[in-house]
C-alpha cells in the first residue's frame, strides 16, 4: 500500500509537469514552394569617370577597391598646348595693357589741349575712340585666357558618383582625348540580381520576399529580401528580377549567392526546432495524450525559416493537424 501510495504521487506530479509544460498545437499552414537559384551582387548603375580635355594623364589618385566620395579628383590631366597658350596670351595682355595705358595718356593730353582751344575738338573724339578700343581689346584678351585657365583646371578628373572604383581603364602617361573613361565607378546600394528559369516566372512578382542562405554569409544568419522589380525580358531561359537585400554594400561586385525564391505555395506542418529531440539518429517530438506525455518518432524535412519562426522545421510525418506538441 505504501508502495503504490508513492506511485500516485510520482504520476500526479509527472501529470502536474506536463500541465505546466510548454506546449503548441500543430496546424497546417501554407509555405512557399522554395526554390533556389543563383543571384549576383551588383550596383544599380556602373558610370564611367571620363576626361573633359585631352592630353596626357599625369596623374592618378585611385586604384581598384578605393571608395570615393562624388565629386572627389581622381586623375589629373595635363595638356603642354594650353600651358603655352597662356604663356602667350599673358604677353599680349601685357603689350593690351601698354596700349590702354598710353591710350589713357593721349586721351587726357588731347583733353587739355581741346580746353585750351589748342587742337580741335575731332582729336579728342578720335582719342576717346582709341581709348575705347584699347580697353576692349584688353578685356577681350583678358576673358579668352579666363577661357584657358578654366580648360586647365578641367584637367582635374573628378567621380560622377559615390561609390567603388572597379577598374583603371589607364596608366599614368597615357595620352588621352575629351571624353575618353578614366576609371569605372560601381554606385553604392548594392542590389541582387537574380536569374530564375523561365518555369517559375508566373510565381514571381514585385514585392515577393526572398531569402539569402546563411551558408552563403560568413558568420551571419540567414537574410531577408524583397523583388523590387522582374524584368519582362526572357533571356537564355532565364527571368531576370532584382532585390533589395540590407547589408550588401560590403561583398564583392559579382559575388554569386545561393538565394531562395518561392516557387508556389504547399500545405505543410512547420514546427520550431526546438520541439524535435533526436536520440540514436531518430527524430523524436513529444505529444500531450489523454494517458500523459509520449514521444513519437517524426520524420524531419528542410528547415523553413520564416519571419514569425526563424528556426522553423518542416515536420513529412508523424504528427497530425491538432496534435499537442511538448518542448522538451
Amino acid at each position: 500500500m505504501r508502495l503504490l501510495r508513492m506511485l500516485a504521487v510520482l504520476a500526479c506530479g509527472v501529470a502536474a509537469g506536463a500541465a505546466r509544460a510548454e506546449t503548441l498545437t500543430v496546424a497546417q499552414q501554407s509555405v512557399a514552394d522554395e526554390k533556389a537559384v543563383f543571384a549576383t551582387v551588383e550596383s544599380i548603375s556602373v558610370v564611367p569617370a571620363r576626361s573633359r580635355i585631352g592630353g596626357t594623364v599625369a596623374q592618378l589618385n585611385v586604384r581598384e577597391g578605393d571608395r570615393i566620395t562624388s565629386g572627389q579628383a581622381v586623375a589629373t590631366i595635363g595638356d603642354e598646348k594650353l600651358v603655352l597658350q597662356m604663356k602667350s596670351l599673358d604677353a599680349q595682355i601685357e603689350a593690351l595693357q601698354a596700349q590702354a595705358k598710353q591710350a589713357q595718356i593721349d586721351f587726357t593730353r588731347t583733353e587739355g589741349l581741346v580746353e585750351r582751344g589748342i587742337v580741335p575738338r575731332v582729336k579728342l573724339d578720335e582719342q576717346r575712340t582709341a581709348l575705347n578700343v584699347a580697353d576692349n581689346a584688353l578685356r577681350a584678351k583678358t576673358a579668352e585666357r579666363a577661357v584657358i585657365n578654366e580648360q586647365l583646371n578641367q584637367g582635374q578628373v573628378l567621380a560622377p558618383v559615390e561609390g567603388r572604383v572597379l577598374k583603371r581603364l589607364i596608366t599614368v602617361g597615357s595620352v588621352v582625348l575629351p571624353g575618353d573613361p578614366i576609371v569605372t565607378v560601381a554606385q553604392q546600394n548594392f542590389k541582387l540580381r537574380l536569374r530564375v528559369p523561365e518555369r517559375h516566372a508566373r510565381f514571381l512578382k514585385a514585392g515577393d520576399k526572398i531569402r539569402v542562405d546563411g551558408a552563403e554569409l560568413v558568420g551571419e544568419a540567414s537574410k531577408w529580401g524583397v523583388i523590387d522589380l522582374v524584368y519582362p525580358q526572357i533571356e537564355e531561359g532565364r527571368v531576370i528580377a532584382d532585390a533589395t537585400v540590407e547589408g550588401l554594400g560590403e561583398y564583392f561586385v559579382g559575388d554569386r549567392l545561393r538565394v531562395w525564391i518561392s516557387g508556389g505555395m504547399r500545405p505543410a506542418f512547420v514546427i520550431p526546432a526546438g520541439y524535435v529531440t533526436t536520440r540514436f539518429g531518430i527524430d523524436h517530438v513529444r505529444l500531450q495524450r489523454a494517458g500523459g506525455v509520449v514521444d513519437v518518432p517524426v520524420q524531419r524535412g528542410r528547415e523553413l525559416p520564416t519571419p514569425a519562426v526563424p528556426d522553423g522545421l518542416e515536420i513529412l510525418s508523424g504528427v497530425r493537424a491538432g496534435d499537442q506538441l511538448v518542448r522538451p
